[in-house]
C-alpha cells in the first residue's frame, strides 16, 4: 500500500434533530441521479484513510517500533445512552493491536489484509458483498496450512472493526450485506440513477439495498404522511395486499426481523430529510421490544453508527401486553414464556432509556406477569384483515402508542 501522512475522517452522520425539530417535510428532491463528484470525492477518502493506516504500520517497521494501530473497544462497557440526543454513543475506549503479540497477530494481519482488499474495491469503482470479501481475503499462507480466515464470522468482525479504526462506514468501504427488507407506498425514489415509482411494485415490493447512503439512493416525489414497519414480510404482505399504504397515504417497510443496517439507514433518513414520522408493528415478546429499541436508541455493537441510523422519536404501536383482553382473543394465541425470555425482558426493563419509562416499565412487568408472548399474526384469529382494517387504524387515529 502507498502511504499518507495524514488520517482522513470518512465518516459523515445525518443531522441527528428529530422529526419534530427537523426542516419542513420536502415532498420530492431534485436529484435524481448520482453526483459522481461527491462519489470520488468519497472514494479518495476513503483511499486516504486506509493508506494512512498502512502508512502509519510501515512509519513504525522502520523505526524499529513493534507495529500496532487502535481499535475502539465495541462493547457494552464502551457504549453510553446520550440522554440529550436519546441514542447509544460510543465511548473512547481503545485496544492496542499489535503485530509481535500471540494472541494479536492474526487479527491484526487480517484487518490488514480486508483493508487491502476494501481498497481494490474502491479503486476499481465495484462493491461485493460480505461473503465475496471473505472469499477475496480467503487463501493459505505460504509454507503452511493456515488459513487467513477460519470462517466468514471473522471477516465479517474484521471489517467492523476496520470500520471503526478508520472512522469509515462500511458502505464507503464498498462492502455491502444481504438484502433483506421491503418497501411499497407513496413514495419515488432513484436507486443508482434508476427511477423506482414504490407506488407500483406488484405484490414482491421494492428490495431495500443493503447500501442506502445518498450517494446511491435519492428521494423524489413524496406524498406519504407517515412510516408504518412492520417486524415480518408475512405481515407485511398482508398490509400490502389490502393497499393499507394507499389507503392511509404512508409507506410501508419490514425487515425480516431485525432489521439490516439498509433498512434502519432508510428509515433513518425518511425521518430525518423528508419529516416521516416511524411507527413500529412489532410482536409482543422480548425481542420485538428489542427490535425497537435499536430502531429508536441504535445497537450497542453499532453504537458508532447511531447518528445516521437511530430514531428517537419512533414510536411502538403494537402488539401490547393488554391486547389478549382488549381484542378478546383466544387463549389459542397465547405463546408460553421460557426462562430465556424473562431473563432477556428483565434486561431490556434496566436499559437506561427504559429504566425512566414508566409506560414501558408497565408493558414489559404485564408481559411477565400474563406469563405469555403473543405475535401479530395473532390478530388474525379475529379476522384476516383485522390487523389492518381495525388495529392499526384505531391505534393511529387515537394516538395510542409507546414511545
Amino acid at each position: 500500500m502507498a502511504t499518507s501522512k495524514k488520517k482522513k475522517t470518512v465518516r459523515k452522520t445525518a443531522g441527528e434533530t428529530s422529526a419534530a425539530t427537523a426542516a419542513p417535510r420536502r415532498r420530492a428532491r431534485s436529484a435524481a441521479t448520482v453526483d459522481p463528484a461527491e462519489r470520488a470525492r468519497v472514494d479518495a477518502e476513503t483511499v486516504a484513510s486506509i493508506e494512512s493506516l498502512a502508512g502509519s504500520i510501515v512509519e513504525q517497521s522502520l523505526g524499529h517500533i513493534d507495529p500496532s494501530f487502535d481499535v475502539p473497544t465495541r462493547s457494552k462497557s464502551n457504549v453510553h445512552f446520550d440522554a440529550k440526543a436519546r441514542v447509544l454513543r460510543m465511548g473512547d475506549a481503545a485496544q492496542q493491536r499489535l503485530l509481535f503479540n500471540l494472541g494479536q497477530a492474526k487479527k491484526f494481519m487480517q484487518t490488514v489484509l480486508v483493508a487491502d482488499g476494501c481498497r481494490d474495491l474502491v479503486r476499481a469503482g465495484k462493491t461485493l458483498s460480505l461473503r465475496g470479501m471473505y472469499y477475496k481475503s480467503l487463501h493459505t499462507i505460504a509454507g503452511t496450512k493456515e488459513k487467513t480466515f477460519d470462517g466468514q464470522d471473522e471477516s465479517d468482525a474484521v471489517l467492523e472493526d476496520l470500520e471503526v479504526t478508520l472512522d469509515a462506514l462500511r458502505e464507503n468501504l464498498h462492502v455491502f450485506a444481504k438484502k433483506r427488507g421491503t418497501m411499497v407506498g407513496n413514495i419515488t425514489v432513484f436507486d443508482n440513477g434508476d427511477e423506482i415509482d414504490c407506488r407500483r411494485m406488484g405484490t414482491g415490493g421494492y428490495a431495500i439495498p443493503s447500501i442506502c447512503e445518498p450517494s446511491v439512493i435519492q428521494f423524489g416525489k413524496c406524498d406519504a404522511k407517515f412510516v408504518l414497519h412492520v417486524e415480518k414480510d408475512t405481515v407485511w404482505s398482508r398490509f400490502n395486499e389490502d393497499r393499507f399504504w394507499e389507503k392511509h397515504n404512508c409507506i410501508l417497510t419490514e425487515g425480516s426481523g431485525q432489521p439490516p443496517r439498509g433498512v434502519r439507514r432508510l428509515l433513518h433518513r425518511l425521518n430525518t430529510e423528508l419529516g416521516l414520522p416511524v411507527y413500529c408493528l412489532l410482536d409482543c415478546d422480548p425481542w420485538g421490544h428489542y427490535i425497537y429499541s435499536v430502531i429508536k436508541q441504535g445497537s450497542i455493537n453499532l453504537a458508532y453508527e447511531s447518528g445516521r441510523m437511530a430514531i428517537p422519536d419512533a414510536r411502538y404501536l403494537g402488539i401490547r401486553a393488554d391486547d389478549y383482553v382488549r381484542c378478546e382473543l383466544s387463549d389459542d394465541v397465547k405463546i408460553e414464556l421460557d426462562d430465556r425470555d424473562r431473563k432477556r425482558a428483565r434486561e431490556i426493563c434496566e436499559y437506561p432509556w427504559f429504566a425512566d419509562r414508566k409506560h414501558w416499565q408497565k408493558e414489559i412487568k404485564r408481559m411477565i406477569s400474563n406469563g405469555f408472548k403473543m405475535e401479530v399474526e395473532s390478530l388474525i384469529t379475529k379476522d384476516i384483515s383485522y390487523v389492518t382494517e381495525t388495529y392499526v387504524p384505531e391505534r393511529l387515529a387515537a394516538k395510542d402508542w409507546l414511545d
